[in-house]
């Protein structure tokens, strides 16, 4: 594997074909989660890899996995874009701004998430579960 170093962090274009209701699906989603189509694809692929463990697990500087790499970009670009729109901002502004309601964001997809028969509460298992064959 490349080090870090030796990666290319420019920016590409991905594409992929999907149904409309597909795609219709993911813009709701996104949506309700505050989140652009093309941050909401990415952010769903990585976990995906994460999920799957093909997501390398690799540390780099600093101790964070490369997941982080994406993670932090994004992050950056939300705080940049808040900056933009409300200009200077305290920790606790930006903090708010870039995280928004989490709790209610959080609530609505394991709501979603539980209607549409992709995870369900376990008590046994202690918590939410994937459903099996979900993603197939």
């Amino acid at each position: 594997m490349a080090e870090e170093t030796d990666r290319d962090t420019s920016r590409t274009v991905v594409q992929t074909y999907v149904p409309a209701y597909q795609r219709d699906l993911w813009d709701d989603h996104a949506e309700e989660l505050g989140m652009s189509r093309s941050e909401f694809v990415k952010a769903m692929v990585q976990a995906g890899r994460q999920y799957f463990g093909t997501e390398p697990a690799t540390p780099r500087e600093g101790g964070s996995s490369t997941a982080d790499t994406t993670e932090d970009s994004d992050l950056e670009d939300e705080i940049c874009g808040y900056l933009a729109d409300t200009g200077p901002s305290s920790w606790d502004e930006l903090l708010a701004g870039v995280t928004g309601d989490i709790e209610t964001r959080l609530e609505n997809s394991l709501q979603e998430l539980q209607e549409a028969d992709v995870i369900r509460y376990s008590g046994r298992a202690g918590g939410y579960v994937l459903v099996e064959g979900a993603d197939e």
